[in-house]
């Protein structure tokens, strides 16, 4: 699946002009404030917690509880991310090249992140790189901070806080399973008084304990990213000469596409992968910058939005790990709106995960007709997505819980409720 922005026709452009006109003549609202208080309140869940509730159509606002408060978006964050990648790309491009002659072929990055990546990999990536060539990986100065702004430091050997870089490669982790040597190699020594498997807070060593082994773990750890360690991992992957050169001036480059666009995407949404939604960004920035930069694509993005938005963006990075990120519900719900106006709601079904389809089984199992994003951080956790009714209608919600004291499960469990009783009220089955 390629996933083509949809242009500016006259239809698109009244759906346009629709959603900025209702931002300030909708004020529809069947379930009244008094009402969702009271269920909020028969939760013993969300005691002591910040709740926020926004559900929408695309004319009128049919519940609303701190749906102009804001609040910590975790990993629904990711729905800007996509809403800004789709707007940005009509096809994702995997890598920029240059044939020189029949022996050598100049390439760089587009910051686009599935080679020889554990869980997604493009083969098509990997098999173009792979010819039996002479290779030179050029690369301008671009200085990248390999972690976001609000990330947590410790969480360093973590899959989920795997390093941005401009060219990512295995995801840039190892993976490692119990007996065997770590893919990519990398030194390991084995240490008893370790965990499972760590690596050295400053440097590319790892440990392992096989006494904390269970015999069926397969671990993954981020590496320490460096342009000269990516020459070093594709060389020994893909057995081929790959020269390392600073970029020496203007080229004309041709761009390699391998459609994996749907991969992405549904690694995004449906796994909430942080170092997908990073890539992305630095994608965007490449894309429209030709320059690497996440903060200048957030602000490319919070400009262009600003007419569509009633609110603010406090937008730090692409996953959502950042606790700098604040948003209003109502600016989620607005988000998955304009996402509508993109790809079409077949394309939705498949991309965003369906609540009584999860691989997992949750309190979100027992929902029908939702397609959701779950963000969560400790002591905050969000549903926003749609809720499809008969005749093709749709709803936009965005159920939000900050700082709560409870378990996570339970909160899922009170959010169900909610999305139950919503449903109810609304006729929706």
């Amino acid at each position: 699946m390629c996933l083509k922005k949809n242009y500016c026709h006259p239809e698109k452009i009244c759906k346009y002009l629709l959603i900025i006109l209702v931002t300030s003549s909708a004020h529809t609202q069947i379930i009244k404030e008094k009402k969702l208080k009271k269920w909020i309140e028969e939760i013993p869940a969300f005691n002591e917690a910040h709740v926020a509730i926004r559900v929408e159509d695309m004319v009128n606002v049919y519940a609303d509880y701190n749906g102009s408060k804001y609040m910590t978006p975790a990993s629904n964050t990711k729905l800007l991310t996509f809403l800004a990648a789709i707007q940005t790309f009509d096809s994702l491009p995997a890598l920029e090249y240059k044939t020189v002659n029949d022996s050598l072929i100049k390439f760089r990055s587009t910051g686009y992140p599935l080679l020889l990546h554990p869980f997604y990999p493009d083969t098509t990536l990997l098999d173009f790189l792979s010819q039996n060539k002479t290779w030179k990986y050029s690369v301008r100065n671009n200085k990248l901070d390999p972690l976001g702004a609000g990330w947590m430091w410790d969480d360093y050997m973590f899959y989920y806080s795997s390093e941005k870089s401009i060219f990512p490669i295995y995801g840039n982790t190892v993976k490692a399973v119990k007996g065997e040597r770590l893919v990519p190699h990398f030194e390991l020594q084995i240490d008893t008084f370790h965990n499972s498997l760590e690596r050295n807070v400053n440097y590319n060593r790892f440990y392992s304990n096989p006494k904390k082994w269970e015999t069926k773990d397969t671990l993954y750890r981020p590496f320490i990213t460096s342009d000269s360690l990516f020459v070093k991992l594709l060389s020994r992957a893909t057995n081929n000469l790959i020269i390392f050169e600073k970029s020496d001036g203007e080229i004309l480059w041709d761009k390699l596409y391998t459609n994996y666009e749907k991969a992405l995407y549904k690694a995004l949404l449906h796994d909430s992968d942080n170092g997908i939604a990073e890539s992305l960004l630095l994608m965007i920035s490449k894309e429209i910058f030709d320059e690497f930069n996440t903060d200048k694509a957030i602000n490319y993005f919070k400009n262009k939005w600003k007419g569509q938005l009633s609110d603010s963006l406090f937008w730090a990075d692409g996953s959502g790990v950042s606790r700098y990120n604040m948003f209003t519900p109502r600016t989620i719900t607005r988000v998955l709106k304009m996402i509508t106006l993109e790809v079409s709601w077949s394309e939705i079904e498949e991309l965003f995960p369906k609540s009584d389809d999860l691989k997992i089984p949750s309190p979100y199992s027992s929902l029908s007709g939702v397609f959701a994003k779950t963000g969560s951080l400790r002591h905050n956790h969000n549903l926003s997505g749609y809720i499809f009714k008969k005749y093709g209608e749709i709803l936009f919600f965005s159920i939000m819980v900050n700082h709560y004291a409870d378990s996570k499960i339970e909160i899922q469990k009170g959010i169900s409720q909610l999305i139950k009783k919503i449903k109810r009220k609304l006729t929706v089955k």
